[in-house]
């Protein structure tokens, strides 16, 4: 019996400088209780749940992350995952798997790894990143560890400029970098079948190589 392709999704979250900030920022950020839906959700689970395992870890105190407690958490998840996995992370989560797979081979094979509009460094227009997120001039080994890459930016992102596409494209030689004229800022959108097709395709690419 054939078992389903795992995908393991690391979710954003921001980083302060110091607590005065993240305390400024929980007395300041705006707050609404109507239900926040995301591609990555219901969309993501409807679209591919019946035949891929989707992981979806909750790493340690988002707002307030920290490198080292999110590679203890994520670390912790390898026991359990298998080859041909597929890995997508969404902003600092992106970022995140952008510093890790440059700095340690990934205990399993990878089939591909998504970064969805991932900061490049602390030159975020509204915020910062900091609490050693900071990634290493060399990324080489991000491409050695996921040979199928791809970084995807939109053009009307308010969080991640275009800026930070072009410094990712200086240090990686065979990353597909895509760009979208328009994905509600910063991929805050409801669908994103662009990703589901490309998964698909390469699961069906890694199935014909085995023909």
């Amino acid at each position: 019996m054939n078992q389903k392709t795992q995908i393991l999704m690391i979710h954003g979250g921001m980083t302060f400088k110091n607590k005065k900030d993240y305390l400024n920022y929980l007395k300041t950020r705006e707050i609404s209780i109507e239900e926040r839906i995301s591609w990555s959700g219901e969309f993501f689970k409807k679209s591919l749940g019946q035949k891929f395992e989707i992981i979806k870890p909750d790493m340690p105190l988002g707002e307030n992350a920290r490198y080292l407690d999110w590679k203890i958490h994520f670390e912790r998840h390898f026991p359990f995952l298998r080859n041909n996995i597929i890995l997508i992370g969404k902003s600092l989560g992106g970022t995140f798997l952008a510093k890790y797979l440059s700095e340690k081979k990934f205990p399993k094979k990878i089939l591909s790894t998504y970064l969805i509009c991932p900061p490049y460094d602390n030159t975020l227009p509204g915020e910062d990143l900091v609490g050693g997120f900071k990634l290493k001039a060399d990324l080489s080994l991000l491409e050695k560890n996921s040979k199928n890459l791809y970084l995807m930016f939109s053009k009307d992102d308010d969080v991640v400029p275009l800026t930070h596409a072009e410094r990712f494209k200086k240090k990686l030689k065979k990353a597909k970098i895509i760009i979208y004229q328009n994905k509600n800022g910063h991929f805050q959108i409801s669908e994103f079948p662009e990703i589901v097709s490309m998964i698909k395709a390469d699961v069906n690419n890694k199935a014909k190589k085995k023909i």
